[in-house]
């Protein structure tokens, strides 16, 4: 999901794309600025996590339900000025609190009528090679590390069971790091949204 960030200066009211990524980086992948956030191994910034104040959840809570809000708008509803929300915002996403901004989508509505779970054990120490061919998969939407009976838990959206069993038959189980999968159909499903 690309990430936008509002960029059209503190009295705007639109979202614009980035002139650079919420890591700071300009998109090269390279960043030299002295203040650039380290990067491990993997290639992802590591950032110190910040303490929120109530401004700060307030926004997160509003930018939550409408990604689309404009600056106005948010410096009305938590009490700040539209500089002040700008300024706020765009910490945030420099800070790696706000990853980006997307639209909620109704996967069956939009022709992807079968969802699924699906738990993955995995080789030892083949974290990031899976991670890395699990974010190709064009049906995948989550992709999680944890503990417990299997190492991967992944979210998946297809057009349709077929579709589904030849994801996990051609595409997943052909993974050299993939021991065994299982995969759990969903029914029905529902995002949590912030309260209003």
């Amino acid at each position: 999901m690309a990430s936008e960030r509002m960029a059209d200066g503190p009295g705007g009211d639109r979202h614009e794309p980035p002139p650079r990524a919420p890591d700071g980086s300009t998109g090269s992948g390279t960043d030299s600025r002295p203040d650039a956030p380290s990067r491990p191994p993997d290639g992802r910034p590591e950032y110190q996590p910040r303490p929120l104040d109530a401004i700060d959840r307030d926004i997160l809570q509003m930018l939550q339900m409408d990604g689309r809000a404009s600056i106005r708008s948010v410096a009305e509803r938590v009490h700040v000025s539209r500089a002040n929300a700008y300024a706020r915002i765009n910490r945030l996403i420099d800070d790696g609190v706000i990853r980006g901004f997307g639209a909620r989508v109704n996967h069956e509505r939009a022709g992807q009528g079968a969802s699924a779970y699906i738990t993955l054990k995995i080789v030892q120490n083949s974290w990031r090679t899976v991670r890395a061919q699990l974010r190709r998969l064009p049906e995948a939407s989550h992709i999680s590390l944890v503990s417990g009976d299997f190492d991967v838990l992944l979210m998946v959206h297809t057009q349709d069971n077929r579709a589904l069993r030849e994801l996990v038959l051609t595409k997943l189980q052909a993974m050299p790091e993939v021991l065994s999968t299982r995969t759990l159909l969903v029914f029905e499903e529902e995002d949590l949204e912030p309260d209003a």
